[in-house]
């Protein structure tokens, strides 16, 4: 090679160039979760979940705007796929199809830790822990959801079931259907469970009309119904500590 001839970079200096400017940003980041997980902020916990999903861009912008949207990182991982994948794109980073899964895994792994210490064990005894269960799974969903646990002649959890999911204010429950759903797992009694998007737990008169009807179905047939939850970001209400049962 002659003195005056063009030098090739080396592998270094390739590695370099092609090397994203986040890629730097999204190591540290890790770095300091796995030093300190819960001094970061929210939308960095997103900014991690998100890149697993979106390798090519910087998804910082893109996990800022989605808070911003939805409202807070519970809202983000609890919002509709469609919802998700249609929210525009932030300085090129979009929610991908695989970004959307990774949101719904870490949902769905949040609630079965909160199911962990209701299964095998009395529901009734178990009643915090029931309540939190309940709070993780439905207090940020964007419309109402019906959920029936069936237990046994110990309380035990026999199934946890979705009946019924509705609008942002209500949802039917047909109480043939659970009364034969409760026939067909053989249980003793239920818990009715469902939330309130507005965030007020506070039941309406249709709901204590619905539980009315649900109990004297059930009651007709040897099954009682041990209480019925609303949950919302206010808080919760039972039936049972209200009286209404």
């Amino acid at each position: 090679m002659t003195a005056d001839a063009p030098q090739l970079p080396g592998l270094s200096d390739v590695d370099t160039a092609a090397t994203p400017s986040h890629k730097g940003h999204r190591e540290r980041l890790r770095e300091r979760f796995l030093k300190a997980p819960d001094a970061l902020p929210d939308y960095e916990i997103l900014e991690m979940l998100l890149a697993s999903g979106i390798p090519q861009k910087d998804v910082k912008p893109l996990a800022k705007a989605l808070i911003q949207r939805f409202g807070s990182f519970a809202d983000v991982i609890s919002a509709d796929l469609d919802h998700l994948t249609a929210f525009p794109a932030q300085e090129g980073a979009k929610v991908s199809a695989a970004a959307a899964a990774t949101l719904k895994v870490v949902r769905q792994a949040a609630i079965r830790l909160a199911r962990a210490p209701i299964i095998k064990s009395s529901v009734i005894s178990s009643w915090d822990a029931l309540l939190d269960y309940c709070r993780t799974a439905m207090t940020t969903l964007p419309t109402e959801q019906f959920r029936l646990l069936f237990l046994d002649r110990k309380n035990v959890l026999i199934a946890d079931e979705v009946q019924q999911t509705g609008t942002v204010d209500h949802t039917p429950l047909y109480p043939r259907e659970v009364v034969k759903r409760a026939l067909e797992l053989h249980a003793s009694a239920i818990i009715m469970v469902h939330n309130h998007p507005s965030g007020d737990p506070k039941p309406s008169r249709a709901d204590i009309d619905m539980t009315r009807t649900v109990r004297d179905a059930l009651a007709a047939v040897g099954i009682g119904l041990h209480d019925h939850v609303v949950v919302g970001r206010k808080g919760h209400a039972s039936f049972k500590a209200m009286g209404i049962l």
